[in-house]
């Protein structure tokens, strides 16, 4: 039966150990310079109906790396934009494809896609999710704190696709996560109600980034503004100004907090200059996690 990765619904944490190991090993023979070529002859189809940077990049290379290769779908360049159904995109795509990384608008979409397609299906990113990117956050903790149990990370800003992945790795996990978001810009209420389930209470929401905060070994933010959000913009920025992680917020932290952010960012707004470039940034080593994590992924699923 073949596996996809569209949300962490169904996870266990056995499951995100085995990516993880996965993760440790493929980095250190990266970085080793020795050959691991586990997908040699293997093929993914890249859909972007999103633009993206670090998402293309990582998983292009990550095939290449794993002897494979990756190829760049768009809907202007593919009958997917001139109407053709998801479903028989999915399994045309499955006679050629031994894979299929979707960047795109819906969640209903991906789960579309991986219905009726007979070969693994990743979503590299909907307006509802970001699985990959926690991924790579969660190993990026544990390779500067030693462990994510116990850690508590405080996310700053908007309860967007990166807050609503989190709040679902929260729930399969035992780390401990405090959301500050302004009123009417929260997270998923389904994930919300799902990670409170059972008695469970690692997830919390409050209005103060402060609060958030306060004792924080992780603090993370994400643009205030997403894809597709431009034209409210101005709006946002004032809406959002009191949920800036800067000098002042780092200080509520823990004093070895570390700072992480998904990128793009933008100096000024959701995070300062002074703190994404400053001593206790990781979202370099962050970003570059991503390669490895997805790298992992693929190897498991392909």
């Amino acid at each position: 039966m073949k596996k996809d990765l569209l949300s962490f619904a169904g996870m266990q944490p056995p499951d995100f150990e085995e990516i993880w190991q996965r993760t440790v090993r493929l980095k250190k023979m990266l970085k080793e310079g020795k050959k691991h070529a586990s997908l040699e002859g293997k093929t993914l189809g890249m859909i972007f109906d999103k633009s993206s940077t670090r998402t293309r990049i990582s998983f292009e290379v990550g095939m290449y790396q794993l002897g494979g290769i990756a190829l760049f779908l768009n809907s202007r360049d593919t009958q997917i934009g001139r109407g053709e159904t998801l479903a028989d995109s999915a399994r045309m795509m499955s006679c050629y494809l031994d894979g299929i990384m979707i960047r795109t608008f819906a969640q209903e979409s991906v789960e579309e896609l991986a219905r009726y397609a007979t070969i693994p299906v990743i979503n590299g990113l909907t307006d509802l999710l970001h699985p990959c990117q926690i991924l790579a956050d969660l190993f990026t903790i544990q390779e500067k704190k030693g462990s994510y149990e116990g850690v508590k990370v405080a996310y700053i800003g908007d309860g967007n696709n990166v807050a609503n992945s989190w709040i679902e790795a929260a729930t399969h996990l035992p780390f401990e996560l405090a959301l500050a978001c302004p009123e009417g810009y929260d997270p998923d209420n389904r994930l919300m109600k799902e990670s409170q389930k059972d008695g469970r209470d690692r997830v919390r929401l409050c209005r103060d980034p402060f609060e958030a905060a306060a004792g924080a070994d992780v603090l993370y933010t994400d643009v205030w503004t997403s894809m597709g959000q431009e034209a409210e913009s101005q709006e946002r920025k004032k809406i959002f100004a009191n949920y800036q992680i800067n000098g002042k917020l780092l200080r509520a932290a823990k004093k070895d907090a570390i700072v992480m952010h998904c990128l793009p960012a933008h100096r000024g707004e959701e995070i300062t200059a002074e703190v994404i470039d400053g001593p206790q940034s990781v979202v370099v080593e962050e970003a570059e996690n991503r390669l490895h994590a997805q790298k992992a992924v693929l190897e498991i699923l392909l």
